[in-house]
């Protein structure tokens, strides 16, 4: 059926979106991609399929079809703006030969097909059917001679040097988010000078062998030309002392900034809360870095800088103690726009957790909070087997009561999935 429906589609995008099918995705995907048709160049049928942009991503952020508007050229709020192969690019140069009346059939060859683009998602994962589904992807673009642009926003990469081959057949310039787990740094740099337009980059389980190395400072060199990312995240990159390198780096103006499990000490807050970045974030997890070791005050004073903009906050297993936590309240009831707080897997006692409740109800906009579970429901604290649930249900009792008490039962205040 949705292979029928691409090819009498009667608009010139089509936006998926999310699907609840029994079929495997892959196979729904591929039978969708199918159904497109290759148009000849200038069709004037007016009975004939119109569709030029099928949008395959989970998320696309628009309706089914973009709002017909009349223009020179098929409108599609997601199309392609950044490669030469896209259609706005094509139609463009076209546009501009025609007006210019610079071309002729003999000098300016025209295609035969129309240009049309292919919008997906792409996880890249060492698996058979993962495999499978991009070699039915390469064959269809060599099918179309060059008129099908395959648009990859979303690329989630496992392990670099497994996908070499595929990575050099993407148009990487039109990457907005990148996801890449397990790699070498010398192989990210490689691919960032690759991936101009991204907005949004993830890098975990990235090994190095030293800050002084030119795999390092290269990486940094081309992180610095990153001039569009918005959203930042490391894990299991080793930064100790070295963050102030990281931000010099990066755009000044950045929604989000995660750097868990990257060995941050309380000088690299303190480098962190004079940046730059500081007074812009909305989004910053520091979770599982020990940055309370030394001192509380350089992480308040970065709490005192990101307030006017904090909306979500993940500080989980940094180990957190009560104290810490008397210490750092009154920054932390500063951020007005908090709307997420996490802090899961530290070891606070039931009299705290009450006192960081009585301190945040009046922030409003706060509706989720995850909190470690008191250390006195354990036999041995963080160990799960020794848990005693009857006693984390009276906890989380006391703290509905609370919350009924002050009419802030729309905060939703909850323990980290076991």
């Amino acid at each position: 059926m949705l292979k029928a429906m691409v090819r009498v589609w009667p608009f010139c995008c089509l936006h998926v979106g999310s699907l609840n099918t029994q079929e495997s995705y892959y196979e729904i995907l591929e039978a969708m991609i199918d159904g497109l048709q290759i148009l000849p160049a200038q069709n004037s049928s007016s009975w004939g399929p119109k569709l030029r942009i099928l949008d395959l991503r989970h998320d696309s952020d628009c309706g089914t079809t973009c709002s017909q508007i009349r223009t020179t050229f098929p409108f599609c709020f997601q199309s392609c703006i950044y490669s030469q192969r896209s259609i706005l690019k094509i139609e463009e140069a076209q546009h501009n030969v025609r007006c210019l009346g610079t071309g002729n059939s003999e000098s300016e060859p025209q295609s035969t097909q129309e240009p049309m683009e292919l919008l997906v998602d792409i996880s890249l994962r060492d698996t058979w059917r993962t495999e499978q589904f991009l070699s039915f992807l390469l064959r269809k673009v060599e099918q179309s001679s060059g008129s099908l642009h395959l648009c990859c926003r979303d690329l989630q990469i496992e392990k670099i040097s497994a996908h070499k081959s595929i990575l050099q057949f993407l148009d990487l310039g039109c990457i907005e988010h990148l996801d890449i787990d397990q790699a070498y740094l010398s192989e990210v740099t490689t691919l960032l000078a690759r991936v101009i337009n991204v907005s949004g980059l993830s890098l975990s389980n990235i090994p190095f062998k030293s800050y002084k190395g030119r795999h390092f400072r290269s990486f940094l060199i081309w992180l610095g030309q990153l001039d569009n990312l918005q959203e930042f995240s490391l894990s299991f990159f080793s930064l100790k002392d070295q963050l102030h390198r990281l931000l010099r780096v990066l755009p000044p103006q950045m929604d989000m900034l995660s750097l868990s499990y990257c060995g941050l000490s309380s000088r690299d807050v303190t480098v962190l809360s004079q940046s730059c970045q500081a007074t812009y974030l909305r989004t910053l997890n520091l979770s599982s870095n020990q940055i309370f070791s030394e001192a509380d005050e350089p992480f308040q004073t970065l709490l005192e800088k990101v307030s006017g903009t904090l909306e979500h906050l993940e500080i989980t297993n940094c180990m957190i103690t009560d104290s810490t936590l008397s210490n750092v309240l009154p920054a932390l009831s500063l951020c007005s726009n908090l709307r997420i707080l996490s802090f899961a897997f530290n070891p606070i006692t039931m009299p705290a957790l009450k006192s960081l409740l009585q301190h945040l109800t009046h922030l409003m906009k706060l509706k989720y909070v995850i909190y470690p579970i008191p250390v006195h429901c354990y036999e041995e604290w963080n160990f799960h087997d020794t848990l005693d649930q009857q006693k984390l249900a009276k906890v989380q009792a006391q703290l509905n009561e609370m919350l009924q008490e002050v009419n802030r039962d729309d905060v939703n205040w909850t323990t980290f999935p076991e």
